[in-house]
């Protein structure tokens, strides 16, 4: 794709650098955003430490990825969408009797209106996840193709259905029918599930620019340097409503419509949608789209201040006249940007106090004993004894300082599966929010994405702790209160 300034495609630089401030005032974790009107980028930054190359979990997103897939396998007419997934799997249905979910058909998948709520895979563990999908012994059910419930474990069988019947991972088969056709880097990968299927709804990693592509790919409607790759009628009807899901009857950026594995939105658009605020919003009447990775978990209000925003600033706002040099000041700022840290002041006169003070904590959900905090200039160590061992965490005073998080064992290639030896890439940044409560933000920047929260306040010889985690199946042992005394 071409790179060209917002204003040679009609857009105002400084419209830019207010969307940008925005991310920014509500201290977003933006690991990137690119803007790109038809072929032409006019806006692409990374946020340090991240970079062009950088191969991105796409959470949910990989959704998205699943649905083309089907598509492909529809158009080489290797199934129907109205069959019946049981008979792909009748083998895996041998132990359900259950006749709502017996008569799901893939495209009653598609649309997330199956028969069965989905279960907590995580916390069962199961050793073939495909199988636990079509065991669901849930004593209630509904008839499918009816309502909107979110079902991602659906979608994981969906794209182990596509392995099934093309006998390869489903991103090599997306390869072969795809990828190396628009460029999608050759790293590109999916982790697994328990049972060797790939981790179809959540685990696909590729570049940011990679997601453009695709992302490009279905806003042309399967098209791709004047060939048809993939039929328009799919991706038309993916990419448009095919069932309600405002349940609540709140009218917002994610309740306007839902299709084959993607959310409708504003203006008759739509984006691929992954945990964490990761986005690929499509504007077909205006040919733009928005790329955005970053880890918000937790903030609930992080995804509609990146759509609406994005609506309001780029999509729907008018052309004005710029300020000179308004190009290198939208430049210059960004040069600037990493990724967000701790907020709050870097010093504080109780520092002395604590310094180096160990406190023993009374029994708490979290298992740790002890804990100890080290100040020198401006960085810090956060040291604690829990059930595992002797464990330390360096952080920055209002900047990331990065590392390893000490917690051994968080899945790696496999999801939920123990792997000794493995630790996260984590960055880890502190501030002193009151005079005497000190701010630890601790953030995975791994092949999975997830962030703690430290709040400790001290009082005499006395401190409490509160720990609040966002993360999809790790960072467990990080959730609760506690509170201790100085050992003196």
């Amino acid at each position: 794709m071409n790179v060209v300034k917002p204003e040679d495609i009609g857009v105002s630089s400084e419209n830019i650098i207010e969307y940008v401030e925005i991310l920014e005032k509500h201290n977003l974790s933006t690991h990137n955003l690119i803007l790109a009107k038809g072929d032409k980028i006019f806006f692409e930054h990374y946020w340090e430490p991240f970079n062009a190359n950088y191969l991105h979990r796409m959470y949910s997103i990989s959704k998205s990825f699943v649905s083309i897939a089907i598509g492909f396998l529809e158009q080489d007419n290797l199934i129907s969408l109205d069959d019946t997934i049981i008979k792909y799997f009748k083998e895996d249905f041998k132990n359900q009797t259950d006749e709502n979910m017996r008569n799901q058909t893939i495209r009653d998948m598609l649309m997330m209106c199956t028969a069965n709520q989905d279960r907590n895979w995580f916390a069962a563990k199961p050793n073939d996840r495909v199988q636990y999908y079509f065991d669901n012994d849930n004593a209630f059910s509904r008839y499918p193709g009816l309502i909107f419930q979110y079902d991602s474990s659906g979608s994981f069988v969906l794209g182990a259905l596509v392995e099934r019947i093309t006998k390869m991972p489903f991103m090599d088969y997306l390869r072969l029918k795809l990828f190396d056709k628009i460029g999608v880097s050759k790293e590109a990968y999916c982790l697994k599930c328990p049972g060797g299927h790939s981790w179809g709804d959540s685990g696909v990693l590729c570049t940011p620019l990679d997601l453009l592509k695709v992302a490009r790919f279905v806003m042309n409607k399967g098209k791709w340097n004047g060939e048809q790759i993939l039929n328009a009628e799919y991706l038309s009807k993916a990419t448009s409503k095919q069932i309600d899901n405002n349940l609540l009857g709140h009218n917002d950026y994610d309740t306007l419509g839902y299709g084959y594995q993607f959310w409708m939105t504003y203006d008759n658009s739509y984006f691929f949608n992954g945990m964490g605020c990761q986005l690929a919003v499509c504007v077909p009447d205006k040919d733009l789209i928005m790329i955005y990775n970053g880890d918000n978990q937790g903030n609930d209000m992080a995804k509609k201040i990146i759509i609406d925003s994005f609506f309001e600033l780029i999509v729907n706002s008018a052309k004005v006249e710029t300020i000179n040099n308004a190009y290198n000041i939208l430049e210059t700022y960004t040069q600037g940007l990493k990724l967000s840290s701790a907020y709050g002041n870097s010093h504080s006169e109780f520092t002395d106090k604590i310094n180096g003070v160990t406190y023993m904590l009374d029994k708490n959900p979290m298992g740790i004993n002890r804990i100890k905090l080290t100040f020198c200039g401006e960085t810090g160590v956060f040291e604690y004894t829990n059930e595992k061992g002797d464990k330390a965490i360096t952080f920055g005073m209002c900047k990331n300082e990065y590392g390893l998080f000490p917690q051994e064992g968080y899945s790696n290639n496999v999801g939920t599966v123990f792997e000794p030896n493995n630790y996260y890439r984590c960055a880890a940044s502190a501030a002193w929010v009151e005079p005497q409560k000190l701010f630890i933000k601790v953030q995975i920047i791994d092949k999975y994405f997830g962030n703690l929260n430290i709040t400790l306040g001290f009082k005499e010889d006395y401190v409490s702790i509160c720990m609040k985690k966002f993360a999809e199946d790790f960072l467990n042992e990080y959730s609760g209160f506690a509170t201790g005394k100085a050992n003196v």
